[in-house]
């Protein structure tokens, strides 16, 4: 498999499972919010395609839920009720990247069957839906988070390579600071300092700055050697003797051979910060309830009777197994295309 072939097909993977995340509303049979308190903890259901009754199915079906007599939150299927799965279905509304609307959803049942894919949690809410939907927040905090770092950390690092000591000495000296810092206890101190009590949106932008603000020094002590080393190429030195100003050469000459470096960080640095928010939302310092993100939903954890009943309510800490892989190997894949180049 050539480098090229595998980065598109890591690329491909990875637009795939965001453009899913991102377009959740309309894979999520429900609302991420709507309770159903009839069904708390309701375990994940199977599709059917065979009735011991009716015979084969050309659609998947689900059956009825009741509750087992004599054990509380504890369901079986209703082998008289079936529901067939329907596609297409209009149902609550939804927002596409809080601009457009849209009440369709790829699939549901009719009414009061449910369809619970992941299973549901305490509250009845679906949990496939709830996952989909927390996925937009966690992601998106990952992504906004890694480009507030390469921005704050590119421009550091560039101002201390190119400028010299009287840039150089102060940045790196605060580079060290922050790499030494350990970053996790440092980022639950400083959230921790923060109001508690502020709306969801306030909190997700919180969150951002917070870990974007963290989490620079790495990316700029890279950029910076970058800098060093393109500073004293002959084309650079041709072009400062021909007048050219700092910021000319620094946006055309130098930062562009960084490219490969920031690419690669972040690549590394979106899983990290995905998990950054999943922490914090775990302890209750993140975007709170009811708006789900993959934290807070594996807060529930923290019940011991959760933590031993109920499988499925782990589900969003394996959501981060297929986002770390992607991006580790798109990093990867950025690394032996940097080192071919090179060549």
């Amino acid at each position: 498999m050539t480098s090229t072939f595998k980065l598109r097909l890591v690329v491909a993977l990875l637009i795939a499972m965001h453009g899913i995340i991102a377009f959740g509303g309309f894979f999520a049979p429900y609302d991420a919010i709507a309770q159903n308190r009839d069904f708390p903890y309701a375990a994940p259901m199977r599709l059917h395609l065979v009735d011991p009754v009716y015979g084969w199915s050309w659609r998947p079906f689900v059956y009825g839920l009741k509750e087992v007599s004599g054990n509380l939150e504890t369901y079986e299927e209703d082998t008289t009720q079936r529901y067939p799965l329907q596609f297409f279905v209009r149902g609550r509304s939804y927002s596409i990247a809080g601009v457009f609307s849209s009440n369709l959803h790829l699939f549901g049942v009719s009414e009061p069957a449910r369809v619970f894919l992941l299973g549901a949690d305490g509250l009845g809410r679906d949990q496939f839906s709830r996952l989909l939907v927390g996925g937009q927040i966690s992601l998106l905090a990952g992504i906004l988070a890694t480009i507030l770092s390469l921005l704050i950390g590119t421009a550091m690092g560039a101002a201390a390579g190119f400028f010299g000591k009287w840039a150089d000495g102060p940045v790196m000296r605060l580079t060290d600071l922050f790499l030494a810092l350990p970053w996790l206890y440092l980022l639950l101190a400083v959230r921790a300092f923060l109001p508690l009590s502020i709306t969801p949106v306030s909190a997700f932008l919180l969150i951002i700055i917070v870990i974007g603000f963290v989490g620079w020094a790495r990316p700029a002590r890279l950029v910076r050697g970058v800098v060093l080393s393109a500073r004293e190429r002959r084309f650079v030195t041709a072009a400062l003797g021909f007048g050219a100003t700092p910021w000319y050469l620094l946006k055309r000459h130098i930062l562009p051979q960084a490219g490969y470096v920031l690419l690669i960080q972040a690549a590394v640095l979106i899983p990290q910060y995905v998990l950054a928010e999943v922490t914090l939302s775990f302890v209750g310092l993140g975007v709170a309830e009811p708006v789900p993100s993959w934290g807070n939903m594996l807060a529930n954890l923290q019940q011991y009777h959760v933590l031993v009943s109920y499988w499925w309510m782990y589900l969003p800490a394996l959501a981060l197994v297929p986002v770390s892989l992607g991006y580790f190997l798109l990093a990867n894949s950025f690394q032996e295309r940097a080192a071919t180049s090179a060549l």
